[in-house]
């Protein structure tokens, strides 16, 4: 069998890269398997009774639970979350606390997209000064969200956000809320809903998945390759070095 000499310098490229190729692919499955997860929650809590807001902080498994809510909404302290896209169109999404009187509980409510087509000129918005009852659904996040910088803390109202963080925002109003988001569904409050369950389905994680062991096999086969080509090169010099003057 032809010896396998590859050489030190792509032995530490492979065993620098490799790892991390089958890392990603094997994260890329996992997240799939999260949203199939959540998928199957989405479908089995769509013909559940909506929970009373009284429930709510003691129920576990929350997750796309309909909720009957009644209070007010807080304008004075509202979020917009930044780099929401629909129909190709940016903008943003606007976040707002509720006061639920039945609970006494602070819940954080999205009211939907707004367009921000010039981000020079503030989001325009409206909040309604009077008692509501709204119907909304326990949005929680499939993993915390990927940020090269951390959002400001404090500031001017409305806070421009890339990420929401529902306990974060009452240790800092120092009131009782709720842990997870709640997204409205169509009534007077709503902005354009249109709520995807995800934002990437199971499918493409695991097509991102299959690039990342593909990637990690190339990887391996080149340095398989190189390693016996590498020697049959050898191998060859040397016959014509060492043969007759």
């Amino acid at each position: 069998m032809r010896p396998f000499r590859p050489g030190w310098i792509p032995t530490l490229v492979v065993l620098a890269l490799l790892p991390g190729l089958v890392g990603l692919g094997c994260w890329q499955l996992s997240r799939a398997e999260q949203k199939r997860e959540l998928l199957a929650t989405y479908t089995a809590h769509e013909v559940d009774a909506p929970l009373p807001s009284t429930e709510l902080q003691q129920t576990q498994d929350a997750a796309f639970r309909r909720v009957h809510l009644y209070g007010r909404f807080d304008p004075e302290h509202s979020l917009l979350l930044d780099n929401r896209m629909r129909d190709g169109q940016a903008g943003v999404e606007l976040l707002q606390p509720f006061h639920d009187q039945a609970s006494g509980l602070w819940v954080l409510v999205n009211r939907g997209w707004l367009a921000w087509p010039d981000r020079r000129v503030p989001v325009h918005f409206q909040t309604p000064e009077q008692a509501l009852a709204l119907s909304a659904s326990v949005y929680v996040a499939p993993g915390s969200t990927f940020q090269l910088h951390p959002d400001p803390v404090g500031g001017q109202w409305p806070h421009l956000l890339t990420a929401v963080d529902p306990a974060q925002l009452w240790q800092q109003l120092e009131r009782e809320g709720y842990a997870h988001e709640l997204r409205l569904e169509p009534g007077p409050a709503a902005y354009r809903l249109q709520w995807p369950v995800v934002a990437m389905g199971p499918e493409k994680h695991l097509g991102y998945a299959v690039q990342w062991f593909a990637l990690a096999a190339a990887l391996v086969l080149l340095y398989l390759y190189y390693g016996w080509h590498n020697n049959k090169e050898k191998q060859h010099g040397h016959r014509h070095s060492t043969g007759p003057a």
